[in-house]
């Protein structure tokens, strides 16, 4: 089968068939031109000529997904939303978990510029990607500085509207002692989620924020949360966790010293993953739209790539509030 046999069957020009096999029928072709194209083609078992077609248009059709780790599910729904995009415009992606976490990362080809069309990057500094990127192949990075002037476009949630909304919920219920367990991570969806939460709380008079630094790993979690929870003075009524996965090493922690969450306790973690509904009980977050940063990230390359304007609008984050958070005890104090 060819592309005049699809043409034939639809009732449109070849030229029509290659626009919405391609990607790029919008504004040009209608929806319901390019919903008959697509349905010829699937009917006659029609495939493009990737290879002929890419060695004509100097592309290889295929996107760097760049990641700190695989350590969370996070990334993965990233994956997921950007594999979606991909290809549905015939594009497929490569995922990448950079081997020096957020710092500089190795270009895992012998040349990436020959092997790739554009790269993606959630949740590190573009400055990263100089070894990757080599002469300059377009960069849309997640869940990053947008005022790094170093990438095309930059996919953002509401980082900090989202810890905004923790601390207010904190101080509704009356928490006016606080430790932020802060990812011991120097990126910049950390540094924005601390100076959030220190923001909110300054406003409100006789508030007091303390910090225990932990890698992203349940047990530093633990030894954080037990760090302040055991620490001399008054204790925090609650501990607000950078990701779940600090905040089930808090849940962990209260349950060692004999704490009761949230009677005792409140925590509050950051993401929404499985975890944060396995835990018992349930755990107060900020879910995060990963899948649609990932499938918004791979629309702005397309864009990139087509010279076209990325849409640069934040994503909505939400407030998942569940059983971990609750009023203080009496006095401020543990729960009677």
């Amino acid at each position: 089968m060819t592309s005049k046999d699809v043409a034939r069957a639809a009732g449109v020009s070849q030229a029509t068939v290659s626009l919405v096999l391609g990607g790029k029928w919008r504004g040009r072709v209608s929806e319901r031109t390019a919903d008959a194209v697509r349905a010829a083609a699937g009917e006659l078992g029609y495939r493009p000529n990737l290879a002929a077609r890419n060695l004509r248009l100097g592309r290889t059709r295929t996107v760097l997904l760049v990641v700190p780790a695989l350590t969370t599910e996070f990334f993965a729904r990233v994956y997921t939303g950007a594999a979606r995009v991909a290809a549905e415009h015939g594009f497929g992606v490569v995922l990448y978990p950079s081997p020096e976490g957020v710092g500089p990362a190795r270009d895992p080809f012998d040349s990436a510029r020959a092997s790739l069309d554009g790269i993606i990057a959630s949740s590190m500094a573009a400055g990263a990607l100089a070894g990757v990127r080599g002469g300059g192949l377009p960069l849309v990075m997640l869940d990053s500085d947008p005022s790094d002037g170093t990438a095309h476009a930059t996919v953002n949630p509401d980082i900090a509207g989202g810890m905004r909304e923790v601390a207010r919920h904190l101080l509704a219920l009356g928490h006016r002692r606080v430790t932020h367990l802060a990812a011991d991570v120097d990126s910049w969806t950390f540094r924005v989620r601390a100076r959030a939460l220190a923001e909110v709380f300054a406003a409100v008079p006789g508030t007091v924020i303390r910090t225990e630094r932990a890698a992203l790993e349940v047990d530093e979690g633990r030894r954080a949360a037990e760090r302040a929870l055991s620490a001399p003075g008054t204790p925090p009524t609650a501990l607000v966790c950078d990701d779940d996965i600090l905040a089930a090493g808090a849940c962990k922690a209260a349950r060692r010293l004999g704490l009761r969450v949230p009677d005792d306790v409140s925590v509050t973690g950051f993401d929404d993953l499985a975890l944060a509904s396995a835990l018992e009980p349930e755990l107060t977050t900020v879910r995060l739209p990963a899948e649609e940063v990932g499938a918004r990230g791979m629309a702005a390359l397309l864009a990139v790539l087509e010279g076209r304007r990325a849409d640069g609008d934040e994503l909505a984050v939400e407030l998942v509030v569940r059983g971990s958070t609750a009023p203080p005890g009496p006095a401020g104090g543990p729960a009677a």
